[in-house]
Order: C-alpha cells, then structure tokens, then sequence
C-alpha cells in the first residue's frame, strides 16, 4: 500500500516517458466486442456554447443515436463549463428530473430542472440554479460529482482537478446538506490531463486518470481519512484525450469513451474491473459522429446506479 502512495511522487515529477500521439491509444487493442459488452451503452450529454444540454445514447457495438440539443438557454451563452455528471430520475405522468453541478463564470453553482414528455424542453417553473460558490477560476481543470449508495451506505462527494503553479492537487469535498465541508487537497498530479470515475464504494472513488505523456492510471480517494493509492494501467499513447467519459458495463466493468477534441472524434473501449497493469482494455473502435470541440461533456445516469469498474 505505502509503495502504491508514493506513485504521486512520480506522475508528479514526470518521469514517464511521453507517448507518441495516436488516434486511439496502442494499449487497447482492437477486438470484437463480447456480447456482453456490445449491450452496454451510455448516454452522453453536453453544455454548448450556447448554453443549452444535449443528450445522445453511445452504444458498444460502436454506434451513435441521434444528437438531441435541449432544454435550451440552461445558462447564458459561453459561461457554463465543468460539468458534473446529471442524475435523472422518472417523474409523474412523463419526463424526468435531472439534477447536476456545473461551473457558470466563476461561481459553482447546482442545476435542477424537470423535463417534459419529449426529455427536450423544461417543464415551465422547475429550473434551478443554487449558488454553491465562487473562485472557480481556470486553473480547475475537472469536476465530478459522486453520489453513491454502496454498502448501503449513503454519501456525496465532490472533486476537482486543479493545476496549481507549481503543482496538481485534487480537491475533495463532503456534501452535507448544511453544504460542501472537510475540504482535503492531495499533491503530487500535476502530470494529469483529465479523469473520469470508474467506481463507488462505501468508503472510496476510484478514477481512470490520464498524464499529458499518455499514461494511463488509477486512483483511488478515500472518503475519509488516508491518501489517494495510484497505480498504473498503461504507460503510454493515452494522452490524445481531452475527455474520458465512463459507465457501468455488466457487474464490475466499465464503457470507456474517449474524446480527442483536435479532431472530434471518440473512441469506445470495455474496460474489465481494474486491476493495475493486468486490466483487460478493448477497443471497440471509433464512435460514428462527429464530438465537437466547443462542448464540455457530461454523463446522464439513473438515480441509485453506482459504478462498480474498481
């Protein structure tokens, strides 16, 4: 365990040799997707520009479902960013609610909102927007929201990715409904270009994590009291993407998709339940869309699911 803890040390100083840039990463061998794998899908959501969400279903064979934009005018044009993923939930007699964290300007701030009949448009009165707080300034480079139940035990955390000048911290913060506390900061990820969560546990997340060289990592966060423990997936060729997005795929796996904004393109792959260097990654080939550049993406899901990929 304390061998795994000092990892930090060495995404920090950057001894990993920097991959060389590919379209889809050369650890992920292409492979024909198991039958499992070819029924699990995601769905994809988006703030655009202009401030509206969109949605589109990703599927492992790979394939892509039409790209609806709505509700529209969720947030002023060209001010929301970092996205959290949106938990939705069935409503009464159609829609659901949707409920998320996303940065506007500065401030952090919790959208809610009740959709109608055709999930694109707000039902009249039911949009949100709360305040959580400002200094949410560039150097945040990731932020996600993890609501689990696991153990039957039930938690709220949130997490940012911030590139300090002269390090990379990742945040942590409780939520409790007197608000965000027992803010902790961990050292050592300077290195890392973005994160995506891949598992929920009563007491941990764990996140896939990539380094601007191209390797390719977990980490594990403890809730409460310790260190994160990193350890390495991949050594190289994974720093083409701008975005990881992760979903549940069968009981302990994970549907990873990969967005390399240069080019808009996104890649699929079924990533077996990680287990350092020996996790099972298959590319399932490029998704058939075009993903673009100007979005910041975001992962629906339904309430209760918890990711199980580690």
């Amino acid at each position: 365990m304390t061998k795994n803890r000092r990892a930090l040390g060495a995404i920090a100083t950057g001894v990993l040799a920097a991959g060389t840039l590919v379209s889809a990463p050369a650890g992920a061998a292409p492979a024909t997707a198991t039958s499992q794998s070819a029924a699990c899908s995601l769905r994809l959501g988006s703030i655009t520009p202009g401030g509206d969400h969109t949605q589109q279903t990703i599927t492992a064979t790979p394939s892509a479902g039409a790209r609806q934009v709505g509700p529209k005018d969720i947030y002023a044009d060209g001010q929301a960013h970092l996205p959290t993923a949106v938990r939705t939930e069935l409503v009464v007699p159609a829609g659901e609610q949707r409920t998320g964290l996303a940065v506007v300007g500065v401030r952090m701030y919790g959208t809610s909102y009740m959709t109608d009949g055709t999930g694109t448009a707000i039902v009249p009165g039911t949009l949100r927007q709360t305040l959580i707080g400002g200094g949410w300034d560039d150097l945040h480079k990731y932020v996600e929201l993890s609501h689990s139940t696991s153990g039957g035990i039930e938690r709220s955390n949130v997490y940012s990715l911030i590139n300090q000048f002269t390090d990379g911290l990742i945040a942590r913060w409780t939520v409790t409904p007197s608000g965000w506390k027992y803010y902790t900061t961990f050292g050592g990820f300077k290195a890392v270009k973005t994160m995506a969560l891949i598992g929920q546990g009563s007491t941990y997340d764990t996140f896939l994590a990539t380094t601007n060289g191209g390797a390719l990592y977990t980490v594990r966060i403890p809730t409460g009291s310790g260190k994160p423990v990193v350890t390495k997936v991949r050594m190289s060729t994974w720093q083409s993407f701008e975005t990881l997005i992760a979903e549940k795929c069968g009981n302990y796996g994970t549907l990873l998709l990969g967005i390399d904004k240069d080019t808009g393109a996104g890649y699929l792959y079924a990533v077996g339940h990680a287990n350092g260097a020996a996790t099972v990654i298959k590319g399932l080939g490029k998704v058939p869309t075009t993903f673009p550049a100007t979005d910041s993406y975001f992962r629906y899901y339904t309430a209760g699911t918890n990711l199980t990929g580690a």
